[in-house]
């Protein structure tokens, strides 16, 4: 009898290719599912956080109330059972375990964070971005009684929406989102839903009017030795700012649970201390996010002791239990430090301010492909291989320090081999 040839080799290709895309369709409309109300929320967070801002700027008494409303965000988090939620690094650690990210951290984080801005502590908005997005995202996989894996996925979705919504950076929030849970280990399957999460994200926020951060840049040198050395030197230096400010930020929280146990009295205290270093300095330069400084910084102009400040404020702020984020503060430490930094090194100062963005960004997140693309959003891609330059020296030179606990590193910076560290 003649035998059938067989078919197992085209039977195998298109019931993978069948396998592929039903899980791509899936992901899609979850992605939409996702990118759509998180998109919403983060324009609504965008638009709250800048009307704070603006009503603490023409009412600069209020920072005078920052103790109250220490007090207030602590006792709202006792009175919901997260006394002790460690933010950021509780959702970073609920993508590769069993954790339970519970719904009230989005309401809780919300609320606390427009708070800080408004009263004037130092913090940013992304830390509140990821909360509020991987919150949003995890829930929906709940509702939809997805399986544990997906659930993390889409709690990767749910940043990846929530972080572009904010900055109108939707590469960058997808890279982030990927990269920033186990460094050396990026989720590849996360590609397609976090990458179009963002891209709804972003567009829903622009929609709604919430203009993309972007910053136009003068005096860009050409790719040289010279300036590939200057701009590894500057890189160098914003591997020492950057270990400086997880020191300062982690050293801080330590010490006010040392010695101030109490959740509203250390609220209280770390407040007061704010209030009193703003009027002492005759300034609100450091109270609130600081983007203002920032865009000052990349057009060339900057105090030479504005990074240090600012990080002083910023741990005091955290340190105390205030909530918001630590990313646009380091913006801002890395734009004013590469300012005042780059002329000694023959950089202009706006480039200098630039690339110190980058660089500082990449030594406190260790994510190097998304520092990379955050560079190409906020600067439209002049001068990126410098930027890959300074970006690469400081991720390399900042060791194992982060600014989140709950990162883990699976390959060494400097050799070829695992390690399973956490971030210092």
């Amino acid at each position: 009898m003649k035998k059938t040839p067989s078919h197992s080799g085209e039977a195998l290709f298109f019931t993978e290719m069948s396998h592929s895309l039903r899980v791509f369709l899936k992901w899609t409309g979850l992605s939409i599912l996702c990118g759509v109300p998180i998109g919403l929320a983060g324009a609504a967070f965008h638009y709250l956080i800048e009307e704070a801002t603006h009503f603490r700027e023409g009412h600069s008494f209020i920072i005078w109330l920052l103790p109250l409303a220490g007090v207030l965000i602590a006792w709202m988090y006792k009175a919901a059972g997260m006394e002790t939620d460690g933010g950021t690094n509780t959702v970073l650690s609920s993508v590769r375990s069993e954790k339970v990210l519970r719904f009230r951290t989005a309401p809780l984080i919300f609320v606390s964070t427009i708070l800080t801005h408004l009263f004037g502590g130092s913090a940013g908005r992304e830390g509140a971005a990821l909360q509020l997005g991987g919150s949003m995202g995890v829930q929906l996989g709940r509702l939809l009684r997805l399986d544990a894996r997906s659930q993390h996925l889409l709690t990767l979705c749910g940043m990846s929406a929530c972080f572009a919504a904010l900055f109108g950076t939707p590469l960058t929030a997808a890279l982030f989102a990927m990269e920033v849970v186990n460094v050396g280990a990026m989720y590849y399957a996360a590609l397609v839903p976090c990458l179009f999460s963002a891209l709804i994200g972003a567009g829903i926020a622009g929609w709604l009017g919430a203009a993309p951060t972007a910053f136009a840049l003068e005096n860009v040198p050409a790719l040289s030795l010279e300036t590939a050395v200057q701009a590894a030197g500057l890189g160098l230096l914003c591997a020492g700012i950057s270990i400086l400010f997880c020191v300062a930020v982690h050293g801080a929280a330590h010490g006010f649970r040392r010695f101030l146990p109490n959740t509203l009295v250390r609220a209280a205290v770390g407040g007061l201390l704010v209030a009193c270093l703003t009027f002492l300095l005759g300034t609100t330069d450091y109270n609130g996010a600081g983007m203002g400084i920032v865009a000052q910084a990349i057009a060339g102009e900057a105090r030479p002791e504005a990074f240090l400040l600012k990080i002083l404020f910023t741990a005091l702020t955290l340190g105390a239990g205030f909530r918001g984020g630590e990313i646009v503060p380091v913006f801002f430490v890395g734009a004013t430090f590469g300012c005042a930094a780059a002329p000694l090194l023959g950089l202009a100062p706006g480039f200098g301010a630039a690339l110190g963005l980058i660089s500082v960004f990449c030594g406190v997140v260790n994510c190097p492909l998304a520092s990379l693309m955050l560079g190409f959003e906020l600067f439209g891609g002049q001068g990126l291989p410098l930027f890959a330059v300074s970006a690469a020296v400081s991720y390399m030179l900042s060791g194992y320090f982060g600014l989140y606990s709950s990162q883990r590193f699976f390959y060494s910076k400097t050799e070829l081999m695992r390690v399973h560290w956490s971030a210092w």
